[in-house]
C-alpha cells in the first residue's frame, strides 16, 4: 500500500463538463469471447467520434500488450486486469471523455467493483460517474460457432486453460443497463440500441444524435 501520499486538487469534473462540452461516462461491453463485443465496441466509438464527442476504446487484447501485459489468465489475475481497466475507465470519464470497454469480465464481483468505483464520489467531492453495463450476449454455441481466433478450439483441445464458457465460468450480468444479442441485431442496430439509451438518460443530447 502507497504512503506519504496526498490528493493533489485539480479542475472539478464540473469545469472540465463545460469546457469540453460534454459528459464523462463509462460504457462496459461484457459478454463471451467471440459475442461480438470488440466488434460493436469499435463501430459505437466510431460513431461517437463522428457527433464531435471524445470517446476512446480500450480492449481486452490491446492492454495486455502494455499495461497489463504481467497478468495471465487466472481468477487472480482476471480480477487484477479488471480492477486496473475500471480505474483507466474512470479517469477517462472523469476527463469528460467517453470510455468504452470490452473485457470479457466473466465475474460479477469484479464487474461490480468496475461499478462501485465510478459510483464512488471523488476525493474532490463530485458526484458519481454513470457507469453503463452492456451485455452482449449469445448462446455459447454461437460464439463457438464464430472462434475467429481459434480459442474455442484450443479450449475444447486443452490446449489452453481456464478458458471462459468451456473450462472456466462466465456469470451473466443480472440487471445490465443494456443487453444487446448480436446473432439478432446487426453493428448498426446494436449501436443505435446504445445511442437511444444515451440520447435518453441525458448522456449525448439529441443534437449531438442527429448531428
Amino acid at each position: 500500500m502507497a504512503t506519504n501520499i496526498t490528493w493533489h486538487p485539480s479542475l472539478s469534473r464540473q469545469e472540465r463538463i463545460q469546457l469540453r462540452g460534454q459528459k464523462g461516462f463509462t460504457i462496459w461491453f461484457t459478454g463471451l469471447s467471440a459475442s461480438g463485443k470488440s466488434t460493436v465496441a469499435t463501430a459505437l466509438e466510431q460513431h461517437l467520434l463522428h457527433l464531435g464527442l471524445a470517446a476512446y476504446r480500450l480492449d481486452g487484447d490491446n492492454v495486455r500488450f502494455g499495461l497489463n501485459k504481467d497478468l495471465g489468465f487466472s481468477e487472480k489475475d482476471r480480477n487484477e486486469n479488471i480492477r486496473r481497466i475500471a480505474e483507466v475507465a474512470k479517469l477517462f470519464a472523469d476527463s469528460a471523455t467517453i470510455a468504452i470497454t470490452s473485457f470479457i469480465s466473466p465475474y460479477r464481483a469484479d464487474r461490480k467493483i468496475a461499478r462501485d468505483l465510478h459510483a464512488a464520489a471523488s476525493p474532490t467531492g463530485d458526484d458519481s460517474l454513470p457507469f453503463i453495463e452492456v451485455y452482449v450476449d449469445v448462446p455459447l454455441e454461437v460464439a463457438e460457432s464464430r472462434d475467429p481466433k481459434g480459442l474455442y478450439k484450443k479450449a475444447r483441445a486443452g490446449e489452453i486453460k481456464e478458458f471462459t464458457g468451456i473450462s472456466a465460468p462466465y456469470e451473466a450480468p443480472e440487471n445490465p443497463e443494456i443487453t444487446i444479442r448480436t446473432d439478432q441485431l446487426s453493428v448498426e442496430d446494436c449501436v443505435r440500441k446504445i445511442s437511444e439509451y444515451l440520447v435518453e438518460k441525458g448522456l449525448i443530447t439529441q443534437t449531438q444524435e442527429t448531428r
